[in-house]
Order: C-alpha cells, then structure tokens, then sequence
C-alpha cells in the first residue's frame, strides 16, 4: 500500500532552516509528482511546493523542493524561517483516483 512518512520537523528560530524528508513506499516513487503542503493552525492546507516525476520544479521562494529517486524520497529545504511558516508540513502524491498522504511532520518557528 502507498505509505510517506515525512520526518525533520522541529523547534528553530526565525531565519533559521530545516530540510523535511519524505519517504515513499509501495508505489512506483519515480513516476509521479510529489507535493509537499502545509496546514497552519486553522487553516486549510496550502500546497508548498511541487516537483514533476522528472525533477522540474516550482520554487517559492525561500523553500525548495528536490528529490531523489534512488532512495524513493522528497525534500523539502526551508531557509530563512518566519514565525508564519509554523504549520503541519505534508508531502503528498496524487495516483488515480485519489491523493495520498503522509502523517504530516510539525515545524515551529519560535524565538
């Protein structure tokens, strides 16, 4: 069955970074676009950032999306870090007919 397990949350201060791993299984990782998104408290989920099955990606900023097929993970590298980016981070593939989800990774931007 398709699972993604994100890790590399955690507690860091504004302009700090942090890279968010997802890790797939049980589908063909390299065939498909992931996602990352992001649910701040409240709030709906917003996506991040997405990278296509043959790397292009769409950039936002001060966050950027990689992946790397051999080890079937997604990335998600968070630089310059601001209180408003304190959410639940998801990575996320859509494979016909619905969208898959990980159990999403906590980020907290705090002073």
């Amino acid at each position: 069955q398709v699972q993604l397990v994100e890790s590399g949350g955690g507690l860091v201060h504004p302009g700090g970074s942090l890279r968010l791993s997802c890790v797939a299984s049980g589908f063909r990782f390299s065939a498909y676009a992931m996602t990352w998104y992001r649910q701040l408290p409240g709030k709906e989920r917003d996506v991040v950032a997405t990278i296509s099955s043959d790397g292009a990606d769409s950039m936002k900023g001060r966050f950027t999306i990689s992946r790397d097929n051999t080890k079937n993970t997604v990335y998600l590298q968070m630089d310059n870090l601001k209180d408003e980016d304190t959410a639940v981070y998801y990575c996320s593939t859509f494979i016909w007919p619905r969208r898959y989800w990980g159990q999403g990774t906590q980020v907290t931007v705090s002073s």
